[in-house]
């Protein structure tokens, strides 16, 4: 079975965004919803959605133009339709009766080859297919996608006994590849993996939360990064999915569990809650939750909620000093401890009895809480993190009953020989499969040491002659370090390897270079430091670009200021397709002075789309620089000239070291490094163009006054400074050009002051 048209039947947010995603994969899609009584459109619904989604953030589609792929239609007009599509996807109203009425118009009009699914999370398949014909129940799965559907990377798939292997198979395939989806198979049961652990998760914290008499930052702080866990934390995470929607929820899984479920003994919720969605204080979409956004003189003030009082005021973060390891921190006497113990001991035991019940083994349920609630470690995982033996001690110490895959106190994961292994249902321990074509570093790392090492970075063997090299400091921000082992990785990879991949699997590949270096060294007003930092990162990339082997880019995430620059040297980029990449120097009071301005530069001038004229691939660069566009995906990436046109794209995070390294491999057999470029510039002419028109910007107040001292020096660069356009510029002059700017604007206060509050608050200043 292939997968090359889908229909999604049901507009709401969910439907819609499903819709959106499969449009980011390139597959056409047929929106239908029902036709509202009255409307003069009869496609209303459908066509507001995509409207809606066109103006969601963050965005639902990798480039705006993928919405012209989606087909608005209406169930009355339109259902014919579905006679044409291999895949349709039923997300309407969580109503039994009408999804079931629903299902036999399908049953009459698909062909027995079409896959008909529901995005269910609460209604069981049995129930879904209860009376339906053999005919339906042998192309008929749950398929539930997690919202928003573009960047939650989880897909829960359950099938019935009587599900064709095909149809799950042509699924898995298709979600895996195109749509970048983790797939894990789940059985029927209420809330399948992820929510029935996750709610459990947040009703156990919460419950402790106004137990232990904890604020809620207290809270948010201590359950999150000790644990992997996203900084919302719990009622962090209650505010983003709407509070209103707990007591449905709660109400749902308790109609569903069996009585002696655990989960039943964390109701009722507190009292507290019921009073806030009576008042409107529902989360971010509505008055506020268990944190408010207030505008008080001009200034955003954060505040939170007390959860003895109910009253508001002002947000202050803790001062706790949150110990790294969990073993410490979770052996304290303090609330804090006691807060996290109770809380995370209670989701792993709960995680831990629902094996075999909810999946086949651990690695799904790990899996699941990664992808669905962005995890960095699954719940068992995180017992091997505090220790099985010690875990288990403590919960007999204090009278809990040990799950039954506890009982022989042993860790869940082992490597061996260069391979990860699980302990199963029979407490034996199986290797962890990965899909074909999937490769990950933390794999590798299973069979070598590093290659080379420093504090920044590392450098692995990945096999077949091609080595990676990994960036690891905090966001993976560059210095020193990172060029020391570049240098030291050129000098290697020339004598041993073929290749080279830069690659890392943190959330972000680089929010690029360490600022305190550069901020530290002008507060000092020491101007050598300065210039040596720009030189050494200047000759460490043009050394990159000119190595005597491939260098292949493979970022993910952030790929910002220096991040962003050695990409652009690269010889050439497998970019994941969730790509924020940009040379954003300018919201920093800087511009780019690691070779990103003769970079991008020569992009936009081997642009063969641009228009005639030595001006217009100037202007188009200033204005990216100077504004600091950042792409929303990697499909804008190439839009922006970030990537070039034979630069490829990956859906699938886990396949894009595969990916590169491939890319790597295939360019290295014939491979001669690339001629030195020369720019034809037309010098102050543009110059002075570019300066009119941000003057003019400045005088209707689209930019600061410092915005133009900026694009000013911006302007001097990539015009060429003062240059005749006959006489062609080396990429030497361009990187002289980028150190004078550079260090002429490192001599202004504003500078400095932007670096600061970007240091202070993670936030551009706009002075």
């Amino acid at each position: 079975m292939i997968i090359e048209k889908v229909a999604v039947i049901g507009a709401g947010v969910m439907g819609a965004s499903i819709a959106a995603h499969l449009s980011n994969a390139g597959v056409p899609v047929l929106l239908l919803d029902i036709v509202p009584e009255g409307a003069s459109q009869r496609n209303q619904l459908a066509e507001s959605a995509i409207a809606k989604l066109l103006k969601t953030e963050p965005a639902a589609f990798m480039l705006a133009k993928n919405a012209r792929l989606i087909t608005p239609g209406n169930l009355d007009d339109d259902l014919e339709k579905l006679a044409t599509v291999d895949w349709v996807i039923e997300a309407v109203i969580e109503k039994l009766s009408i999804k079931q009425k629903l299902y036999q118009q399908l049953e009459g009009i698909c062909p027995e080859t079409t896959l008909i699914s529901s995005n269910t999370s609460t209604l069981p398949l049995k129930l879904l297919m209860a009376d339906a014909p053999e005919s339906l129940k042998r192309r008929f799965m749950i398929t539930h996608f997690f919202n928003p559907p573009r960047y939650m990377r989880l897909l829960e798939l359950v099938s019935g006994a009587e599900t064709l292997p095909e149809f799950q198979q042509a699924v898995t395939e298709f979600a895996d590849l195109r749509l970048g989806k983790g797939c894990v198979i789940c059985n029927d049961t209420p809330g399948f993996i992820a929510n029935r652990i996750g709610t459990f998760w947040i009703l156990c914290g919460l419950q402790e939360a106004f137990k232990l008499g904890l604020s809620v930052e207290e809270a948010d702080l201590a359950i999150a990064k000790p644990f992997g866990i996203p900084k919302t934390g719990i009622f962090g995470l209650l505010d983003l999915v709407g509070i209103d929607l707990i007591p449905f929820i709660v109400k749902g899984f308790n109609k569903m569990l069996p009585e002696d479920d655990a989960f039943r003994k964390l109701a009722p919720l507190p009292d507290l809650i019921p009073k806030m969605i009576e008042a409107g204080f529902t989360g971010r979409k509505g008055k506020g939750g268990f944190y408010r956004l207030l505008q008080i003189e001009g200034q955003r003030v954060k505040e939170s909620i007390n959860l003895k009082t109910g009253d508001y005021a002002i947000s202050i973060k803790p001062q706790m000093d949150l110990a790294h390891d969990l073993k410490i921190l979770l052996s304290g006497n303090d609330k804090i401890a006691t807060f996290c113990w109770n809380v995370i001991s209670q989701t792993l035991c709960y995680a831990a009895s629902l094996l075999p019940e909810i999946a086949e083994d651990p690695v799904a349920v790990d899996t699941a809480m990664k992808l669905g609630f962005n995890w960095t470690y699954g719940p068992f995982e995180l017992i091997d993190r505090i220790g099985a033996t010690g875990f288990c001690d403590r919960l007999i110490l204090e009278n809990k009953s040990l799950p039954a895959l506890l009982a022989d106190r042993k860790p869940f994961y082992t490597a061996d020989n260069g391979r990860l292994y699980c302990k199963d249902l029979a407490r034996q321990y199986q290797p962890v499969r990965r899909p074909d074509g999937a490769l990950l570093l933390s794999d590798c790392k299973l069979t070598n040491s590093p290659v080379l090492q420093n504090r920044s970075a590392s450098l692995w063997d990945l096999g077949d002659g091609i080595a990676c090299l990994e960036f690891h400091s905090k966001m993976n921000t560059l210095d020193m370090d990172t060029m020391t082992m570049i240098r030291k990785t050129i000098d290697k990879i020339g004598k041993e390897f073929a290749g080279l991949v830069i690659y890392n699997e943190a959330e972000h590949f680089s929010a690029g270079a360490n600022l305190s270096l550069l901020v530290n060294a002008i507060k000092e007003k020491n101007t050598v430091a300065v210039a040596d930092l720009i030189r050494v990162g200047q000759q460490t990339y043009q050394a990159l670009k000119y190595a005597p082997f491939p260098v292949v880019g493979a970022p993910s995430g952030l790929a910002l200021g220096g991040g962003c620059e050695i990409l652009l040297h690269c010889d050439a980029i497998q970019a994941h397709a969730e790509l924020y990449m940009g040379l954003v120097e300018a919201g920093v009071g800087l511009l780019p002075g690691w070779g990103g301005c003769k970079e991008y530069l020569r992009r936009q001038l081997d642009n063969k789309k641009r228009f005639g004229g030595p001006i217009p691939p100037v202007s188009q660069a200033f204005e990216t620089i100077g504004m600091a566009k950042v792409s929303k995906s990697a499909f804008e990436a190439k839009t922006l000239l970030f990537l070039s046109p034979s630069d490829g794209i990956t859906m699938n995070r886990n396949r894009l070291l595969a990916d590169a390294k491939a890319k790597s491999l295939a360019m290295s057999s014939e491979y001669q490094p690339p001629e030195p470029y020369h720019y034809n510039l037309p010098g102050k002419t543009a110059a002075i163009l570019l300066n009119m028109a941000t003057r003019a910007m400045h005088l209707v107040g689209k930019i600061t006054a410092y915005d133009t001292v900026i694009a000013d020096h911006l302007a001097q660069v990539l015009s060429g400074g003062d240059c005749d356009i006959t006489l062609p510029l080396t990429e030497e002059d361009l990187l002289s050009l980028e150190l004078n700017a550079f260090l002429a604007l490192t001599q202004n206060p504003e500078s400095l002051a932007r670096l600061e509050h970007m240091l202070q608050t993670g936030k551009p200043l706009r002075n």
